[in-house]
């Protein structure tokens, strides 16, 4: 297993361009491709708000993945090596409908980010389902 950096993670202002495309990549898989289309075009105009890493996976109902992980690794190394992580991408869930938080773009940004805090305050555009 490699050794976590205990560095802070640092966080570009706005997420990555490619991440839009990603998101809607995998909403598209969950849901119809107009609504995926709708949903992504949402998160590119989000305001940014902070969340601990910890809420998020909790509220995504996702396993912490391991700090082995080829993609958690990787941030982690970014982590360490100075380089600033995109923000995540997110959609709302339902709380009356039991549907937990989408994480549509960055789930092993926060596995990486809980390793390093749990309490770690993680930047992210979040859409409502709903609004779709």
């Amino acid at each position: 297993m490699p050794r976590i950096t205990r560095r802070k993670e640092h966080w570009k202002q706005r997420p990555d361009d490619h991440d839009y495309p990603a998101a809607e990549d995998y909403l598209s898989l969950i849901g119809p491709p107009d609504e995926a289309k709708s949903l992504a075009r949402g998160l590119r105009t989000a305001p940014i708000v902070h969340r601990k890493a910890k809420d998020l996976l909790r509220a995504s109902a996702l396993p912490l993945l391991a700090p082995d992980n080829f993609h958690v690794a990787k941030d982690l190394k970014k982590v360490a090596d100075g380089r600033l992580l995109s923000p995540v991408l997110c959609v709302r869930g339902m709380l009356r409908a039991h549907v937990p938080l989408i994480v549509a773009d960055g789930y092993h940004r926060i596995c990486a980010s809980y390793h390093l805090d749990e309490d770690a305050s993680i930047p992210c555009r979040i859409v409502d389902l709903k609004k779709a």
